[in-house]
C-alpha cells in the first residue's frame, strides 16, 4: 500500500504543480480507465473538486455505454465539462474506413487542437502512461508543444530528480500525471481509492475491453473478469499487450510517432 501511495502522491504533486505553473489549463477525459483515474486524483489534488475544464473530445464513434458514463459521472462529480467535435470532419463522412491514420488525425487531433486555441488552454493534462505504447515511453511529465500542436521527441526539456524544467517558447505544454503508472498500477489505485469503473472493462459472456476508444476500433478479448481484483489476478498472466485490441496500434509504430508529433494525445 505505501508504493501504491507514493504513486499517487507523485500524481497529485504533478496535478498541484501544473495548476500553479499555468494559467488556463484543462484536463483531458476519454472516460476510460486511465483518465477516469486522473480525474478522480484531481479531485482528491484539490478536495472534491476540479479548479479546471474538463474537455472530451468526441470523435461521433464512441460506444453507448462509454457516453452514459460520461453523462452520469459529470452530473455526479460537478465537472465543467466541455465537449469538442470536428463538426466538419464528421459531416464529410470522416471514419475509420477513410484509414486509422486519418481518422485519429481528424478527428482526434485536430478537434484537440481546436478546442484547446478555443480555451486558451496553456496546459493540457492527459491521463497516458509510459508503459501503454513504445512511443510514449519517450514522454515527459512536462512536455512542450509548438503553435501547431507539434511534439519534437529529440528536443524535449531535461528532468532531473523528478524535477522538470518547463520551457517559456511552448506554445501549450502536455503535462503527463500518471506517466510513472503501469496498468497494474492503474487498477490497483481504481480498487483501493474506489474509482467508479466504466462497465465495458467488466466481462460479459466472456468477453470485456481492456482497452477503450472509438466503437469500430476496439475489439473485445476473451475473459472472465468481472470485478477490478478479477481484472488484476488476469494481467497477471496476461501475455498480449494491453492495446492489442486498438486498431491504430496494429498500424506501424512510425504512424503512432507521427500521429503525436502532430498533436495526437
Amino acid at each position: 500500500m505505501q508504493f501504491l501511495e507514493r504513486q499517487a502522491n507523485l500524481s497529485v504533486e504533478t496535478i498541484r504543480e501544473a495548476h500553479a505553473r499555468y494559467q488556463r489549463p484543462v484536463v483531458l477525459w476519454s472516460m476510460g480507465k486511465d483518465s477516469t483515474l486522473l480525474l478522480w486524483l484531481c479531485r482528491k489534488a484539490f478536495l472534491g473538486s476540479i479548479p479546471f475544464p474538463v474537455v472530451h473530445i468526441d470523435t461521433g464513434h464512441k460506444m453507448p455505454e462509454m457516453y452514459e458514463f460520461r453523462e452520469r459521472l459529470a452530473a455526479e462529480w460537478c465537472l465543467d465539462l466541455r465537449v469538442f467535435r470536428n463538426e466538419a470532419a464528421l459531416c464529410e463522412g470522416m471514419g475509420p474506413e477513410q484509414g486509422a491514420f486519418a481518422c485519429c488525425h481528424a478527428l482526434k487531433t485536430t478537434a484537440l487542437l481546436d478546442a484547446l486555441r478555443e480555451l486558451g488552454a496553456d496546459a493540457a493534462l492527459v491521463g497516458i502512461r509510459r508503459d501503454e505504447h513504445g512511443v510514449r515511453t519517450k514522454e515527459r511529465y512536462f512536455s512542450p508543444r509548438d503553435a501547431g500542436g507539434g511534439w519534437d521527441v529529440a528536443d524535449q526539456p531535461p528532468e532531473l530528480w523528478e524535477l522538470s524544467v518547463p520551457d517559456a517558447g511552448s506554445a501549450h505544454d502536455r503535462v503527463h500525471p500518471l506517466l510513472h503508472l503501469t496498468e497494474r498500477d492503474v487498477w490497483l489505485l481504481t480498487e483501493a481509492e474506489g474509482v467508479p469503473v466504466n462497465p465495458l472493462y467488466f466481462a460479459r459472456d466472456g468477453w470485456r475491453f481492456r482497452s477503450l476508444g472509438c466503437a469500430p476500433c476496439c475489439l473485445p478479448v476473451p475473459s472472465d473478469a468481472d470485478s477490478v481484483a478479477t481484472i488484476v489476478a488476469e494481467l497477471a498472466l496476461a501475455s498480449t499487450p494491453e492495446r492489442a485490441g486498438r486498431r491504430q496500434d496494429k498500424e506501424a509504430e512510425f504512424s503512432m510517432q507521427k500521429l503525436r508529433s502532430l498533436g495526437y494525445m
